[in-house]
Order: structure tokens, then C-alpha cells, then sequence
């Protein structure tokens, strides 16, 4: 994996995990192509702004959610040009304490954005 791609990787689960939207902004393309399957849905954007907005932050990991915690960052071999980021982070709301792993796949623009992003996550996981 390039050193670049890991990176981009990387700051994308940082910038997720401490919910840092300039950050997320600065890693993600403008024009990003993304889609993402939830425990209870599909998702699907084409603009950083709806990504960040209304996914990510918006709906995913909510202004009520504190990640207190991010657990691991791992990348991983590249499939040809695709690239592979795992994360782990420690969540607590008004529910309760959580556990919420995600896998994520994507292409690094030549400025260094991610402009293709596919996310699988496992939900909100009671933590025991």
C-alpha cells in the first residue's frame, strides 16, 4: 500500500472517530462517490457535504453519541488500486455503552482525497 493511500486511511478514521468534520473535509473529495450498509439500511451519496452531514455525522455517529474512544486504526494490502481501512471505537449515548466496527474501502485521488469510499458496518454493539 502507498504511504499516501494508508494515510488517507487513516486520517479518515481519526477525523470519523473524533468526529472532526473540518478534518473529514479536508480528506475527502468533494465529489466523493460513496456508499455504506448499515445494520438497517443502504446508503449512497456523490457530495462530501451529504456524506459528512447527514450520514456520518448527521445519522451514524450523532451529536449525542460520544466516541469515547478509538479503539484501533488498521490498514490493510491493497486489492489492486483499492485500499482497506478497519476501525474500532468505544461509543457511549443514552442507551448505553457501545462497540461500533467498520470496514472501508476506497481510492485515493492524485491530490491525496479519497473520492471513492464503500463502508460496512456492524452497528452499535452493546458492550459487555
Amino acid at each position: 500500500m502507498s504511504e499516501k493511500a494508508s494515510s488517507a486511511g487513516e486520517q479518515f478514521a481519526r477525523a470519523l472517530g473524533t468526529k472532526d468534520a473540518a478534518a473529514l473535509r479536508q480528506i475527502l473529495h468533494p465529489d466523493l462517490d460513496f456508499r455504506a450498509m448499515t445494520p438497517g439500511r443502504f446508503w449512497e451519496a456523490s457530495d462530501v457535504d451529504t456524506v459528512i452531514d447527514e450520514v456520518l455525522l448527521g445519522k451514524w455517529f450523532e451529536p449525542t453519541d460520544d466516541v469515547r474512544e478509538i479503539v484501533s486504526v488498521e490498514t490493510g494490502d491493497d486489492v489492486g488500486a483499492v485500499h482497506r481501512v478497519g476501525y474500532r471505537f468505544n461509543v457511549t449515548n443514552a442507551d448505553g455503552d457501545f462497540a461500533v466496527e467498520q470496514q472501508a474501502y476506497y481510492n485515493v485521488d492524485d491530490s491525496g482525497q479519497i473520492s471513492w469510499l464503500r463502508v460496512m458496518c456492524c452497528g452499535f454493539v452493546p458492550s459487555a
